[in-house]
């Protein structure tokens, strides 16, 4: 993979786990640890059947914008290829979009945030 190549996708939840790695992707892929800032890290209940199968549990984690621009999440920035950002977006339920994100570092990466925010 050259770096053109190269796509971050900031994960706080299940694709840091080497099992859903292996099940998503197909490998594991490399990362780094990082924050995204200006998020809370919240419970969610899924509904995508394969997406619980993969990760064995219906309770996952999202985050949502938080009021406090210093609230940040801990996770890892993912190094994937353009057929793997595509693996993990048919992997993440319909409660999850995907957005550009600023992080800790002063990077930006793709993140997983809430579909639909809470009225």
């Amino acid at each position: 993979m050259t770096s053109e190549d190269r796509e971050y996708l900031f994960s706080y939840g299940t694709l840091r786990e080497a099992r859903v790695q292996q099940a998503v992707f197909g490998h594991a892929v490399p990362g780094t640890p990082d924050a995204v800032i200006g998020f809370r890290l919240v419970d969610v209940t899924i509904t995508d059947l394969r997406a619980i199968a993969i990760s064995g549990r219906a309770t996952h984690t999202i985050i949502d914008p938080s009021p406090n621009d210093s609230d940040q999440v801990e996770g890892q920035v993912l190094i994937l290829s353009a057929a793997d950002l595509a693996a993990a977006d048919a992997y993440e339920d319909a409660a999850y979009k995907r957005v550009r994100a600023r992080l800790r570092s002063g990077g930006e990466a793709w993140v997983y945030v809430r579909a639909e925010p809470d009225s």
